[in-house]
């Protein structure tokens, strides 16, 4: 049971969202231009306040001001095949795909520039993390994995009651607790299951840039990062063989073998920012680099969580009401004498090693892992969920006045942003993407634009699993910028993600191996309208 509490509340990052471009925890498609082009470090333009905020003291003196919508869709498919599986009743199968969708309407952002005389004073809101909501209506695979087993833990207690109360009655063939009409000796089982989340990261940044002379420019900045999630999920109705698990840990409530969590969590976080640009012929590089921003999540949560405290309780409960039924079929057995020789029987059978054991090793599980199994969700704890820093270097080139091309190079320290439980130290590596982009102008109202990324995570088998994933990928955009006017552009485009596969194998004995195959599918739509003013 408590294996599977903690999968139960730990599986809120499931539902954690990022439908959008970036590292594990950033999202850097904050502007409709980086959604067309891909590469937009070296640009200089409105959206440099966030990918080249250095670069944008170049733009003339006056107000610059770009507002944008995305619309972003994705489903996270986990493929599972477990031995075990073919133990549940309604899915007598050994293979599982859960899929969870996540989808989010609006995702707005906006950057604000105010030049004048080599200054320039900047500003930008948009979700630098999360982004909308996810949910998985039949749970998880690790769900079920933890019930299948606590179904095998169970049949495995009721074993040794049985054998013991048998030999104890001299009758081997006694089956209180392994017959069909309990927990039977198969190891089937049954439950419901449905997990929901939403996140999301508002990032507000503020900062100044200087152009020192015609080719060099520098900029300082922060971040104020707030963040906002809320988790729902459940695992209820467990059943083992005929038996609702309920009736072994407290008959009175129906209820009491049911996991549900409800957790709000928030956060306020700071990052420093700075960055440089260098503009030299046809050519512009740039820099940028945002530190580490520490982030603690606060929980405010109302779970529910099993007890077996009292199983023993309940054991000798059950145990006396059933033997003393028995022993008044007997003739001349009364029910006084029929229930003080069923509680003899019983506090010996509970008193056995074997039995004793049993319920021993259960108990100190659960009590040893219980601070775990609430981990992350526990109410009115601080969870650590730093921001890692991110260092992108840019090159832009011109060959001709109507021909731009970018590349840019992201580095993500994910493995110095502190996690729960330390789980960065499971990546080999931060997070490296490279980029690549042009865009054309047509004439002198239409420009055309493509561009490709590519995310490539540290991931190790021990860091993958279905309760927060991600897997490495391709992305690419086209899109366009019409002029409007002199002092607006409307900026739209499209991107897909073509995610790879991620295989991990799980031994959990010499007979048993538990696999996953994790991988995504993403989509994200954007208008923007850029204002010089």
């Amino acid at each position: 049971m408590n294996q599977l509490k903690t999968a139960c509340l730990s599986a809120a990052l499931a539902a954690s969202l990022t439908t959008q471009a970036g590292g594990l925890l950033t999202n850097t498609n904050q502007n409709i231009a980086f959604n067309r082009m891909m590469s937009r470090e070296a640009s200089i333009a409105i959206d440099g306040v966030y990918y080249n905020p250095a670069g944008v003291a170049f733009l003339p003196n006056g107000h610059h001001l770009s507002l944008n919508v995305q619309t972003a869709w994705q489903t996270r498919t986990i493929d599972n095949s477990y031995a075990l599986f073919r133990n549940n009743t309604n899915n007598p199968s050994t293979n599982r795909t859960f899929k969870g969708k996540a989808f989010a309407p609006v995702i707005p952002s906006a950057q604000y520039a105010y030049n004048k005389n080599g200054w320039s004073f900047q500003a930008n809101f948009a979700l630098a993390g999360g982004g909308g909501k996810c949910k998985f209506d039949d749970g998880l695979g690790s769900f079920e994995k933890i019930v299948a087993e606590t179904a095998m833990g169970a049949i495995g207690l009721a074993g040794q009651v049985d054998g013991t109360l048998g030999a104890a009655l001299g009758n081997p063939a006694l089956k209180m607790f392994t017959s069909d009409q309990a927990f039977g000796q198969t190891g089937a089982y049954s439950f419901n299951s449905y997990m929901r989340g939403r996140q999301y990261y508002y990032g507000l940044s503020v900062g100044l840039a200087r152009k020192f002379n015609d080719h060099f420019s520098a900029f300082a900045g922060v971040r104020a990062v707030y963040a906002l999630a809320n988790y729902y999920g459940y695992v209820k109705d467990i059943k083992v063989g005929a038996m609702d698990l309920y009736k072994v840990l407290d008959p009175s409530k129906t209820e009491s073998a049911n996991i549900e969590l409800n957790c709000d969590q928030s956060g306020l976080g700071f990052t420093p920012i700075i960055g440089v640009d260098f503009k030299t012929g046809k050519w512009n590089f740039s820099a940028k680099y945002e530190f580490k921003t520490r982030m603690r999540l606060k929980n405010e949560a109302v779970n529910q969580a099993p007890s077996i405290g009292n199983l023993g309780d309940n054991l000798s409960k059950t145990m006396v009401s059933t033997l003393t039924q028995q022993l008044m079929q007997q003739p001349g057995m009364t029910q006084e004498a029929a229930q003080q020789q069923a509680l003899a029987v019983t506090q010996q059978v509970l008193a056995s090693q074997n039995v004793t054991g049993a319920m021993q090793q259960l108990k100190q599980q659960f009590d040893t892992k219980l601070d775990g199994a609430i981990g992350e969700y526990e109410d009115g704890k601080h969870i650590a969920a730093d921001i890692p820093s991110l260092l992108t270097i840019g090159v832009g080139y011109r060959p001709i006045d109507a021909l731009r091309i970018n590349a840019g190079f992201h580095w993500f320290d994910d493995k110095h942003a502190t996690a729960y439980n330390n789980r960065q130290e499971k990546l080999d590596h931060g997070t490296i993407e490279w980029n690549a982009g042009a865009e054309y102008d047509i004439n002198k109202a239409v420009t055309v634009s493509a561009g490709w990324q590519n995310t490539n995570y540290g991931l190790t088998d021990e860091y993958m699993d279905d309760k927060s994933f991600v897997v490495s990928s391709n992305s690419v955009a086209v899109g366009t910028c019409i002029k409007l006017s002199k002092k607006m552009n409307l900026n739209v485009a499209y991107f897909h993600t073509f995610y790879t596969n991620k295989h991990t194998a799980e031994k959990v004995s010499d007979q048993l191996t538990y696999t996953a195959d994790y991988t995504r599918d993403n989509d994200v739509f954007g208008v923007g309208l850029d204002i010089n003013f």
